[in-house]
């Protein structure tokens, strides 16, 4: 049997880096959203919205870089916790407007030290997770690029 190439080894995919670290986030955020009755998908929606309220389905997808099939389910999920409205826009019927409820907004306040506590966990401080997260985002520009060049975004 030959010997596989080095390069194919799990462990050393970068892509599997980020998958297994995305999951690992998940699981950190869980015991700060869970006494809020929030998932992780359902909290960066609402950070968005806290960000800007009152946003087409189309401009929220876009923030999270997310399609609206996949941003659909979450967004009925919210609403039927209280936390958002979905209404039709006057101008545009066709669009789908996401706008805080009183609910949602109020649950920004108890979020605050979300990203505070999260920072501990890590051993970051604030400034130190803003670099890691630049130079991140800077990496998914690189590859939304390459895919958008290539046809396939």
């Amino acid at each position: 049997m030959t010997k596989m190439p080095e390069t194919l080894a799990l462990n050393n995919q970068l892509c599997f880096a980020f998958y297994s670290v995305s999951h690992a986030f998940s699981r950190a955020y869980r015991p700060f959203l869970d006494p809020l009755g929030l998932t992780y998908p359902q909290y960066v929606v609402l950070l968005v919205l806290w960000e800007q309220d009152d946003l087409t389905v189309k401009a929220v997808g876009d923030r999270l870089f997310l399609d609206s099939g996949t941003l659909t389910p979450l967004l009925k999920r919210l609403e039927n916790a209280g936390h958002i409205r979905r209404t039709r826009d006057k101008k545009d019927e066709r669009q789908v407007r996401i706008s805080l409820t009183e609910t949602g907004r109020a649950l920004r306040e108890k979020a605050e030290e979300i990203p505070k506590n999260v920072g501990c966990v890590l051993g970051l401080s604030f400034d130190e997770a803003r670099a890691l997260s630049q130079e991140v985002a800077k990496l998914r520009s690189r590859l939304h690029d390459s895919a958008a060049l290539s046809g396939k975004s």
